[in-house]
């Protein structure tokens, strides 16, 4: 795997679910990723913590890290690699892709030990903006 230039996100973010069937929620003017999947038996919702719908279901104490995109689509491995780093860490993740690049979800409490096993496998990451 190439190096990977990550950046870690300032603040907090919750991953939330709501029930199905129900209206998608509209999450204007906000800073940061916001990620709304629906499908047949959820709505997840991936937004900073202060902004979470409603009504949902909340997981919360989450830390962004991005790649430096954009990323070509036929680049591979890409989460498969971070997805192996942290897990010989033992930190979980939840991840997203968009368009232009990855991101990686962990908890706050397994954030030190994220970004060390990271640099560890030989990728930058900036912690310089969070």
């Amino acid at each position: 795997m190439k190096r990977l230039a990550i950046d870690l996100q300032p603040g907090e973010y919750a991953v939330a679910r709501l029930d199905p069937g129900g209206q998608v929620p509209v999450l204007d003017a906000v800073d940061g990723l916001v990620s709304i999947t629906r499908t047949a038996t959820e709505t997840s919702v991936i937004c900073p913590a202060g902004r979470v719908p409603e009504g949902a279901r909340v997981e919360a104490g989450w830390r962004l890290l991005t790649v430096r995109g954009p990323l070509a689509f036929t680049l591979t491995g890409i989460i498969a690699a971070l997805a192996s780093e942290l897990a010989s860490a033992g930190v979980a993740l939840f991840s997203v892709s968009t368009f232009d690049t990855d991101h990686v979800l962990v908890k706050e409490g397994e954030l030190e030990r994220a970004v060390q096993a990271l640099r560890a496998a030989g990728h930058e990451v900036s912690t310089a903006n969070a």
